[in-house]
């Protein structure tokens, strides 16, 4: 972990600072822009809270997945050592940009109330669990992606590619709700669609997601860590020669 802390953050000027200063950035563009289009967001009276809602559990899930899914290549001189497993990197990666994420979200999160006067009913344990299973797809999906892009190169560039227009079908920039039925029907198999109402939920309590399925979210994420974990068990020593 102290390694993944230096070459993440420690490198860049301001460290730890970029990591807040990115979303604050981001949220800024967002409210600004939809602001002078729109006379108010679909959800309460704050631009800035309606869009971190969705977009730091997200930013959680994404960040954490593409760590994840890097764990092998990232991590390969220390893995020649008999004592460090590939267990050790995913784990370390893990843990590292969870941590950072929540600590992210939870200064965003409060420096919009306290500063904005942002109107929120808060429910801190639906909060805890959308992070919690952004979290969890994020290492279910990056664990999955970690085999997948050692073993085959081109699918790093493929999930790129398939996964661009994830931030916009995720529900960010509108609630489930305000799409046509036809719509709802696609999206509703999302699991990002799941976390980001649950997000939602947490700080509108007149918001209605009766749409979210925990159930379903918690299902990919394990069938997906489980599945890549398995790959990773029978096949990390021939990885590791590639």
């Amino acid at each position: 972990m102290l390694r993944e802390m230096a070459t993440s953050y420690g490198r860049s000027p301001g460290g730890y600072l970029w990591a807040v200063l990115e979303p604050v950035a981001a949220l800024a563009i967002f409210s600004v822009g939809f602001a002078l289009i729109f006379a108010k967001p679909s959800i309460g009276n704050s631009f800035p809270l309606f869009y971190a809602t969705g977009f730091l559990p997200f930013t959680m899930f994404n960040d954490v997945a593409n760590k994840m899914a890097t764990s092998i290549n990232f991590s390969r001189p220390l893995l020649a050592y008999p004592a460090v497993t590939f267990l050790d990197a995913l784990i370390a990666r893990f843990l590292l940009h969870m941590l950072t994420h929540l600590m992210v979200a939870y200064i965003v999160f409060f420096g919009i109330i306290a500063i904005f006067g942002a109107r929120a009913d808060l429910d801190l344990p639906v909060i805890l669990l959308s992070f919690s299973l952004a979290a969890f797809l994020g290492i279910g999906v990056g664990t999955l992606n970690c085999y997948l892009m050692t073993a085959f190169p081109i699918w790093e560039r493929s999930w790129q590619i398939a996964t661009r227009p994830l931030f916009i079908v995720s529900g960010v920039f509108f609630t489930y709700a305000s799409m046509p039925r036809f719509a709802q029907d696609i999206l509703w198999y999302n699991p990002l669609i799941h976390i980001v109402g649950l997000s939602r939920a947490g700080f509108y309590g007149t918001y209605n997601a009766d749409y979210v399925s925990i159930v379903f979210v918690i299902s990919i994420a394990g069938l997906t860590l489980m599945t890549g974990l398995l790959l990773l068990y029978r096949h990390h020593r021939s990885l590791l020669e590639t």
